[in-house]
C-alpha cells in the first residue's frame, strides 16, 4: 500500500466519523482535521462563567438545552463530587438531545448522562466529580459527539463509555486527569465500541488518553493530539484491556498502536 493510499484511508475514517455527527464542514474536513499533529501549541483559555445556577434535581434534556455559559453546580442530593458510582447526574440527555454552552462547577455530582445519541457542545467541567459524562445508549448506531469544551480534576475517568455505538471527541482539552476516555471494562452488558479522539490538548498530570477492550472488538483512533508537560511521555495514549461482564477488574494487556484496537501513528501525537 502506498503512502498516499494510507493517508486517504485515514482521512476517510476521520471524516466518516464526523459526518455521522452532522459537524462536518470546510473548517473540519480540511487542514485542522487532516494534518498531522505538528508542534504542540498554547492551550486556549477557559471561558468565564456568566452567573451561577444551583441544581438540586437532575435536569432532563430533550432537544437542545443552551446554558449560555452559566455555571451549574449540584446542591442537596446532587451536592457531591466524590467517587460514588451511585451518584445522580446534573443533566440527563434523552436520545438525540444536545447540551451546549454549559460550565459545570463544583460539586459536579455524576456530570452528564446520555441515554442515547447526544451532542455535548462547548461544555466545560471545572472539577470533574465521579465522571464528566457517561454514554449509555444501547443501539449500535448511537453516536455521541463531544465538540469543544474541556475538563479538569478527574481523579479517574472523564468520559465513561458504557453503551454501544460510536464516541467522537473533537476540539477538546483535558488537564489533571486519570483517563480521558474509558470503554467500560466490566459492565454487565458489553458491546464493541468505536472511539475517535481528534484535535485534543492533553496537559499533565494524566495517566491515559483512552482505554479499550480488545476482546470485545473496540477500536480507538487518535489524531492531532497535543500533549503538554509530559517530556518523559508517561501518559499512555492508548491502553488495551481484556474486558469482562462479571464486574471484575479488567486486565491490562498492552499499550501503544497495534493497527487493530489502538489506531494511531507517532505523527498523530506531539509533545511540548
Amino acid at each position: 500500500m502506498t503512502s498516499h493510499q494510507r493517508k486517504t484511508g485515514r482521512r476517510r475514517a476521520i471524516v466518516g466519523g464526523l459526518s455521522a455527527l452532522g459537524i462536518t464542514g470546510a473548517a473540519i474536513v480540511t487542514s485542522t482535521l487532516l494534518a498531522p499533529a505538528g508542534a504542540a501549541t498554547t492551550v486556549a483559555a477557559w471561558p468565564q462563567a456568566k452567573g451561577s445556577k444551583p441544581v438540586a434535581t437532575t435536569i432532563e434534556v430533550s432537544g437542545t438545552y443552551d446554558g449560555k455559559l452559566a455555571r451549574f453546580s449540584g446542591t442537596g442530593e446532587l451536592g457531591s463530587d466524590g467517587q460514588s458510582e451511585s451518584q445522580k447526574p446534573l443533566f440527563v440527555l434523552k436520545d438525540g438531545a444536545t447540551l451546549k454552552n454549559v460550565v459545570i462547577g463544583t460539586p459536579a455530582a455524576d456530570g452528564v448522562h446520555c441515554l442515547g445519541s447526544c451532542t455535548l457542545q462547548n461544555v466545560w467541567w471545572e472539577n470533574v466529580g465521579e465522571d464528566a459524562a457517561t454514554f449509555k445508549g444501547t443501539s449500535k448506531t448511537a453516536v455521541y459527539a463531544v465538540h469543544g469544551g474541556g475538563a479538569k480534576g478527574a481523579s479517574d475517568k472523564v468520559f465513561q463509555f458504557n453503551g454501544a455505538g460510536k464516541l467522537v471527541v473533537n476540539k477538546f482539552q483535558v488537564a489533571d486527569f486519570g483517563k480521558l476516555v474509558r470503554s467500560c471494562g466490566n459492565c454487565k452488558k458489553q458491546y464493541p465500541r468505536t472511539i475517535l479522539i481528534n484535535d485534543v490538548d492533553v496537559t499533565t498530570p494524566g495517566k491515559s488518553i483512552v482505554g479499550v477492550n480488545a476482546n470485545y472488538g473496540d477500536t480507538a483512533t487518535l489524531r492531532n493530539i497535543r500533549i503538554h508537560g509530559d517530556a518523559k511521555k508517561k501518559i499512555k495514549p492508548c491502553t488495551r484491556f481484556t474486558g469482562n461482564d462479571t464486574g471484575k477488574e479488567p486486565k491490562e494487556i498492552g499499550t501503544g498502536p497495534d493497527g487493530t484496537t489502538c489506531r494511531y501513528e507517532a505523527g498523530d501525537l506531539s509533545y511540548d
